[in-house]
């Protein structure tokens, strides 16, 4: 265990931080899916709610820049090959 305050204090905020991260990251993949297996009706409001989940998870440094634009991408791509 770490003995110096400034050590534990920063052991404390990234056991938070990585909650925080994990539940953002668990949001965007479930988003994702449901993307997926949306009937063709909902895809469209599936994908707009994804999009945004991704774009917030760049905003918030959860996930790179170019990666949110690589999965939205590939995201679009899949939803207007399968329509």
């Amino acid at each position: 265990m770490p003995q110096k305050k400034s050590t534990i204090k920063r052991l404390r905020q990234d056991k938070k931080i990585n909650a925080r991260n994990r539940a953002t990251r668990s949001q965007v993949a479930t988003a994702i899916r449901k993307v997926k297996t949306a009937s063709p009706e909902e895809r469209d409001a599936a994908l707009r709610g994804a999009i945004s989940m991704i774009d917030k998870a760049a905003k918030g440094g959860v996930m790179k820049k170019e990666t949110a634009a690589r999965r939205k991408s590939r995201l679009v791509k899949a939803t207007q090959k399968s329509s």
